[in-house]
């Protein structure tokens, strides 16, 4: 009997991240989710028959902690990440934009170097990085989230370049707008009406099933495709500053 793969997910209490262990799991893989909010992951856990562990991915030490008591691993889905704040870079809190390091550039530094054993020793294993177009190109407003996202831009393209040859692939997702669940609120530090009014008048933004979507696809191509890079946005978005409002 073939054993289960297991696929990790970071950031997995909410929003792209759930969207993605659901998913996931329905693809057959033993999923493993990990986040902060306990409550969340174990419910999520229980309801797709998966294992939940809570984890700050900014925390080396915890990290490693939880991957010493996995055992197999085949995807690594870093998801965990998030913007903070909408000031201009004159006017930027550098905590802020250190919080966004950690989390984003960091966080996945953390995990993937903790984990890449685990990935190795499978022979087929599969690296994810969720970036977003703001790893792409810039805008006003999005200087420590823009900064943040092109370093995870820059770790899976690097990472891919140095494990070239060996059994592991390096894919990164890059999401436009996606109406996922807090994403905006957390940035505008619990604005209602600022994180709405970043939707308005898009008759369909991306859901996060929509990117789960594109990660799932993405890992259960056959071994020796790499989706090195892929782009997904609603088609009323064609670039970070022009979108279709009704």
């Amino acid at each position: 009997m073939t054993e289960q793969k297991v696929a990790v997910v970071t950031g997995a209490s909410g929003g792209i991240g759930a969207a993605t262990a659901r998913r996931l799991a329905a693809e057959g893989f033993d999923v493993v989710l990990t986040a902060r909010r306990t409550e969340r992951i174990e419910a999520l856990a229980k309801e797709i028959g998966g294992r939940a562990f809570t984890l700050d991915v900014t925390d080396r030490a915890a990290v490693d902690a939880f991957a010493a008591q996995l055992g197999r691993v085949d995807v690594l889905v870093n998801n965990a990440g998030g913007a903070i704040g909408a000031e201009t870079v004159e006017h930027g809190d550098p905590a802020d934009w250190r919080a966004m390091y950690e989390v984003n550039v960091l966080g996945v530094l953390h995990v993937t170097q903790a984990l890449l054993p685990a990935l190795r020793a499978t022979g087929d294993g599969t690296v994810l990085v969720m970036s977003s177009t703001a790893a792409l190109a810039a805008y006003e407003g999005g200087g420590g989230y823009v900064a943040a996202k092109h370093a995870a831009h820059t770790i899976a393209a690097t990472l891919r370049l140095e494990l070239c040859g060996e059994p592991i692939r390096v894919i990164e997702i890059a999401p436009g707008m996606v109406k996922s669940e807090g994403f905006a609120v957390t940035r505008f530090r619990g604005d209602e009406e600022k994180a709405a009014a970043v939707y308005a008048g898009v008759a369909e933004p991306l859901t996060s099933e929509d990117v789960a979507d594109t990660v799932a696809w993405a890992v259960t191509r056959p071994s020796h495709v790499n989706i090195d890079l892929l782009v997904v946005r609603p088609r009323a978005q064609a670039a970070n500053h022009k979108v279709h409002r009704a």
